[in-house]
């Protein structure tokens, strides 16, 4: 049983629909009731098994709500996709960017897994262990083209906080990885780089040459998700067209 937050749309929608088709039975969780009853709607009509449950994943209400509505309707939680996040149009550099997005920021994106995993981590605990996943970002390892310093920091603090998951809940049978994508096609990302010209800051460094796909990051999820990454946990799994090879300079 999967529960796959930000399911509304890219990422969290190519998950629910793959993860469905490969046998997962899906709670799809978002803030857009329409979007997220979409996804569903999706799923089932793929022949899948899937229910909808709306929360804001900054809220610990919210994020209690959701797993017990997951165990409630299907008895147990084996996998926690914690990708709910938000890139927020006024998000810039440390002197410009306000401070109140810098709070709606780090609460989505960084407290919002935090919350999900307070609440996720004791209902895998009763199903015998799990995995977790973790939305972070090619731009939590180096930094963006594009000023955007409050995303840049929220996803560096899932990655931190995914390694110290992963070691402490790792005898528990509970895997924690982070997923970090580089820049892709999705609604997100586009609405944020709104010209020709910052497609063309992130382009020129993906050495592919082209922005990813939601379904690519899903079938990295999956992977992470399922027994055949059984000996990974802690990890930066980056899938990202090589932005990081390029750039990063091994130590």
């Amino acid at each position: 049983m999967a529960l796959i937050t930000g399911a509304g749309g890219g990422i969290g929608r190519e998950s629910a629909l793959l993860f469905a088709q490969e046998g997962a039975r899906v709670v799809a969780v978002d803030l857009n009731e329409k979007a997220g009853r979409q996804t569903v709607k999706l799923v089932k009509a793929a022949g899948g098994e899937a229910s909808f449950v709306a929360a804001d994943v900054s809220r610990a209400d919210d994020c209690q709500r959701m797993v017990n509505a997951a165990e409630k309707k299907y008895g147990r939680l084996d996998i926690l996709f914690n990708n709910a996040g938000i890139m927020h149009h006024s998000d810039d550099n440390a002197v410009t960017t306000e401070e109140s997005i810098w709070d709606l920021t780090m609460n989505v994106n960084a407290r919002g897994v935090f919350l999900g995993c307070k609440y996720g981590i004791p209902a895998m605990r009763r199903a015998g262990g799990g995995s977790i996943i973790n939305t972070a970002s090619f731009v939590a390892i180096m930094g963006a083209a594009t000023p955007q310093i409050a995303y840049t920091a929220s996803k560096g603090a899932v990655l931190a906080m995914t390694r110290e998951l992963a070691v402490i809940h790792a005898r528990e049978n509970i895997r924690v990885n982070a997923l970090c994508p580089g820049p892709l096609r999705t609604e997100l990302l586009m609405s944020y780089l709104n010209t020709d010209e910052k497609k063309q800051r992130r382009l020129v460094h993906i050495p592919m040459g082209r922005f990813g796909e939601a379904s690519e990051i899903a079938r990295a999820a999956l992977f992470l998700a399922s027994d055949e990454s059984s000996y990974i946990t802690g990890t930066d799994f980056v899938v990202d067209g090589g932005i990081t090879a390029a750039y990063v300079t091994p130590e």
